[in-house]
C-alpha cells in the first residue's frame, strides 16, 4: 500500500513539474515582493526590492513592464541607489538610465544628489557622455536651487567614485559642463577641489575653461587658471597660448609686454614665451615675488622662457621689493652666465634707486646705460623725473623732461603730474600750464589729477578765471571730475573770493548725483562768514546739518562768533537749534 501511495505521489509530482518550472520562471512577475514569514510583516530593505527590479530590467524589461510590475512599490533613496549599483556595468548602463527616468517621470520620485552622481558615473563609464552631461547640468541646477554649497556636487562625485570606478573622465566632464554653462568661477573651484584630492583635470578641460573665461571678459580669472595650471605642472599647448594671447589683446597688455621682451631679448619672442613671461611679470607686479620665482624656475626647466628673460625678471622683482643687494647678486650671475645686460635691467635699478632717493646712483646708471648703446625709454625717464621732483630738484627734473621730448618720448601720467605739482608749489603755474599744452599737442592723455594740480596752482595765485578754464577744459576732454576735484574747485574759488561761482558747483554736483562732502560746506560757510555774510553762512550750515554732516570745530566756532558780532542775525530752522545753546552761552558771557 505504501508503495502504491509513493508511486501515485511521484506521478502527480511528475505532472506538476512543468507548472512548478513556469512558476519559478515567472516568480518575479507574479510575486514581486518576498512572502512574509511572520504574522506582523517587517518593512523590506532595499536589497529585497532591488533584485526583482534589476532582474526585470536585465531580461529586457521596458517602461511599461516596470509600471505594471512595480507601479505601487514604495521607492526610497536607498532602493534607487541599490538598483543603479546593480546595473553599473557598461552593458547595463542604458537599463540604469531607463530606470532612473522611469522613477523620475512615471513615479514622480525626487532623486537625491547622490543618485544623480551614481547615474553620471555609470553613464561616463559606458561612454554615454551626452546623457551624462545632460544629467550633470540637471544636478548642478538642482544643487544651486537647493542653496547647497557649490562644492557639494564634486564632493559627492568623489565619494561615489569607488562604487562605480568610471575613470577620471567624469571629472573632466564636470569641469567642462560648468564651463559651458558659463559658470567659470565654479568650474575653477572644482579644479582646485580636485587638485586637493590629487586629481588633475585634462589640458582639454582647462583650455575650455580658459576659452569661456576669455569670451566672458573674465581676464583676471583666466590668468588665475593659467597660473594654477603651471603650479600643477600641466603645461600649455598651442590652444592655451592662443587663448591667453586673446586675453592679452582684450586687456590691452600685449603691446606693452612685447616691448618689455624686445628690450630684454633684443628680438621678437614666440607667443608662448610672451604669455609665460607675462604671467610671471604680473605676479611680480602684485608683490608675490616668491611664487613668481618658483614658476620661473619651473618654466626654465621646461625651456618655456629664455635665460636672459628669467634673470631680467628676477632682477625686476628684487628691485620692486627694494632688495638691491639680491638684485645685484642676480645681475652678477647674469653676466657670469654670458647673458647681455639690457635696458629693462638698467631701468629696474634706476627705479629702485629713485625710490630710495639716491638720485646720484640713478643718474650714474643712466649714463652707463647710454654709454653701452642702450636706449632709455618712457619708464626710464619717468622714474628720474619723479625722483628728482620729490627731492625738490626741479631743474634736473625739467632737464630729463626736455631730453625725453628730444627722443620723441612722452612721460607717464604719474611723472607728468609729479612735475606739474612741483612747478605749481613753486608758484610757477604758468610754466606748468605751458608744459601741459605742449604735451597735449603731442598726444599726451591727462587724467583727473593732472588738472587738479593746476586748479590748486591757480588757487594759490588767486586766479579764479583760469580755475574755471581748467574745469571747462576737463569737461571738453571728457574727464568726469570726482568729489576731490569739486572740493578743490570750491576751496580755491572761495579762496579767490568767488563765492557765487563756488556755489554753482553744488548745483552741478547735484545734477551728477554727487553728494557734497563736509569740507565743501566748510569752505562756503567760512568764505561767507569772512566776507561778512553770516546769514548766507548760516543757510549753508542748515543745509549741511540737514544732510547729516558735521562742520569742523573751526567752522562752527567762526559761525557762532559772527552771529555774536552781528546782532541782526536770528537762528531760524530746526537744523540751527544746536547753535542756540552755543549762542546763548556766548551771549551770556
Amino acid at each position: 500500500m505504501n508503495a502504491a501511495i509513493i508511486r501515485r505521489s511521484r506521478s502527480i509530482g511528475h505532472l506538476l513539474e512543468p507548472l512548478a518550472a513556469a512558476l519559478r520562471f515567472h516568480a518575479p512577475l507574479l510575486l514581486p515582493y518576498p512572502k512574509p514569514i511572520h504574522s506582523q510583516p517587517n518593512e523590506p530593505v532595499a536589497s529585497d526590492w532591488s533584485a526583482p527590479i534589476s532582474n526585470l530590467l536585465n531580461r529586457g524589461g521596458s517602461w511599461d513592464s516596470l509600471s505594471s510590475s512595480f507601479g505601487s512599490t514604495e521607492l526610497t533613496q536607498s532602493l534607487v541607489e541599490r538598483v543603479l549599483l546593480d546595473l553599473k556595468e557598461p552593458l547595463d548602463a542604458k537599463k540604469a538610465l531607463t530606470f532612473f527616468h522611469w522613477t523620475c517621470q512615471f513615479r514622480k520620485f525626487q532623486h537625491g544628489l547622490k543618485s544623480y552622481c551614481l547615474i553620471v558615473h555609470i553613464l561616463v563609464r559606458a561612454g554615454l557622455l551626452i546623457d551624462a552631461r545632460a544629467l550633470l547640468e540637471s544636478v548642478i541646477r538642482k544643487n544651486a536651487e537647493a542653496g547647497n554649497p557649490n562644492s557639494l556636487v564634486v564632493e559627492l562625485l568623489l565619494s561615489t567614485y569607488e562604487a562605480v570606478l568610471p575613470g577620471p573622465r567624469v571629472f573632466d566632464l564636470l569641469v567642462q559642463t560648468y564651463s559651458k554653462m558659463r559658470m567659470v568661477e565654479l568650474a575653477f573651484d572644482v579644479c582646485r577641489c580636485l587638485g586637493d584630492h590629487g586629481i588633475n583635470p585634462s589640458l582639454i578641460s582647462f583650455n575650455i575653461l580658459l576659452h569661456v573665461a576669455q569670451k566672458s571678459n573674465k581676464n583676471e580669472l583666466a590668468w588665475m587658471v593659467f597660473e594654477y595650471m603651471i603650479e600643477r605642472r600641466l603645461y600649455p599647448n598651442q590652444t592655451t597660448v592662443e587663448t591667453m594671447i586673446n586675453v592679452m589683446c582684450k586687456e590691452g597688455t600685449l603691446g606693452k609686454m612685447m616691448s618689455v621682451l624686445d628690450r630684454i631679448h633684443g628680438k621678437r619672442c614666440a607667443p608662448g614665451v610672451i604669455v609665460n613671461a607675462t604671467l610671471v611679470f604680473r605676479i611680480f607686479e602684485e608683490g608675490r615675488a616668491e611664487e613668481g620665482m618658483v614658476l620661473l624656475k619651473r618654466m626654465l626647466q621646461k625651456n618655456m622662457v629664455f635665460d636672459d628673460v628669467v634673470y631680467s625678471l628676477i632682477i625686476f622683482a628684487y628691485c620692486q621689493m627694494g632688495k638691491l643687494d639680491s638684485a645685484y647678486e642676480s645681475h652678477n650671475e647674469m653676466v657670469r652666465r654670458g647673458c647681455n645686460l639690457n635696458a629693462f635691467v638698467y631701468t629696474s635699478f634706476i627705479s629702485a634707486h629713485c625710490k630710495e632717493g639716491c638720485i646720484e646712483e640713478a643718474t650714474q646708471l643712466m649714463q652707463e646705460m647710454q654709454s653701452m648703446g642702450l636706449k632709455p625709454y618712457e619708464e626710464t625717464y619717468s622714474y628720474l623725473i619723479v625722483g628728482c621732483s620729490r627731492l625738490g630738484r626741479l631743474e634736473e627734473s625739467l632737464n630729463y623732461y626736455e631730453r625725453m621730448l628730444k627722443d620723441g618720448i612722452l612721460p607717464t601720467c604719474d611723472a607728468c603730474n609729479e612735475m606739474l605739482g612741483m612747478l605749481c608749489e613753486a608758484g610757477n603755474v604758468e610754466k606748468a600750464n605751458e608744459i601741459l599744452t605742449i604735451l597735449l599737442d603731442k598726444g599726451f592723455v591727462p587724467n583727473e589729477e593732472t588738472y587738479l594740480k593746476l586748479v590748486d596752482g591757480y588757487g594759490e595765485n588767486g586766479n579764479a578765471q583760469d580755475i574755471l578754464k581748467i574745469y571747462y577744459e576737463m569737461e571738453h576732454r571728457g574727464i568726469n571730475p570726482g568729489l576731490e576735484v569739486y572740493a578743490s574747485l570750491v576751496r580755491n574759488l572761495c579762496r579767490c573770493g568767488k563765492l557765487k561761482e563756488a556755489e554753482k558747483f553744488l548745483v552741478v554736483m547735484g545734477r551728477k548725483s554727487l553728494d557734497p562732502s563736509s569740507c565743501i560746506y566748510d569752505e562756503l560757510i567760512t568764505g561767507y562768514c569772512e566776507k561778512g555774510d553770516t546769514k548766507r553762512g548760516l543757510y549753508f550750515y542748515d543745509e549741511m546739518i540737514g544732510k547729516k554732516l558735521q562742520p569742523c570745530p573751526r567752522t562752527f566756532m567762526l559761525l557762532v562768533k559772527r552771529m555774536f558780532e552781528d546782532r541782526s542775525v536770528q537762528c531760524k530752522g530746526k537744523a540751527s537749534e544746536n547753535l542756540k545753546s552755543q549762542w546763548n552761552l556766548v551771549n551770556h558771557h
